[in-house]
């Protein structure tokens, strides 16, 4: 995927709809209206060969010191994320409420993560970005994971990302570096979740 950073943003109409159909980019999900007007917005998705009641374990517990992000954990702790990406179900982190933080880093390094804004069990995961420094909610940005069945037994997750940048990032800087890097750290994220839920009802 090394090719992403550099051709951006040419191709950034294929990573910010990664895997989602027309009418899933298109259709309202839940926190929409926290940025109704989006300077950008992404909806990828992925389909889990298992029920989302064996995807949201795995969902409701990310985040440093938590179950991790199921990312390159490598490449992440190489400037001092410290995260370490559960293999398991941890079920001292399976309670996780509105006003709860989901860290990407150690919060006395002043890392950057996300507030819990709703949580509706097995269905979605609401967010808004945290600032590093104030550590209060910035509601400009937010990032939205959604569960919904498919067939028999199956389940679409879809990510939602969507950000006003009231903090002033310019728009060469989000195209060519913001997005395309946090694509590719969230696709692994997304097929690390599939691959853990499915290996977990086989």
């Amino acid at each position: 995927m090394a090719w992403v950073v550099p051709t951006a943003p040419l191709s950034r109409r294929w990573f910010n709809g990664w895997g989602a159909t027309r009418a899933e980019i298109a259709k309202p999900l839940p926190g929409d209206e926290i940025v109704p007007s989006p300077r950008l917005s992404y909806t990828r998705a992925i389909s889990i060969d298992a029920p989302p009641s064996a995807v949201w374990p795995w969902l409701v517990q990310i985040g440093q010191g938590r179950g991790g992000l199921y990312s390159y954990d490598g490449l992440e702790n190489l400037v001092g994320c410290e995260l370490h990406s559960a293999d398991t179900i941890l079920a001292e982190h399976q309670r996780l409420a509105v006003g709860d933080h989901v860290l990407f880093g150690p919060a006395e390094k002043n890392f950057p993560g996300q507030v819990v804004l709703d949580v509706i069990p097995q269905r979605a995961l609401v967010m808004c970005a945290l600032h590093p420094e104030t550590r209060l909610p910035e509601r400009s940005a937010t990032w939205v994971f959604v569960l919904e069945p498919e067939g028999a037994h199956g389940t679409r997750l879809l990510v939602r990302g969507r950000n006003g940048y009231a903090s002033g990032v310019p728009n060469h800087v989000a195209w060519h570096v913001v997005e395309p890097v946090a694509f590719v750290m969230e696709r692994r994220m997304l097929r690390g979740i599939k691959l853990r839920a499915e290996r977990s009802v086989s």
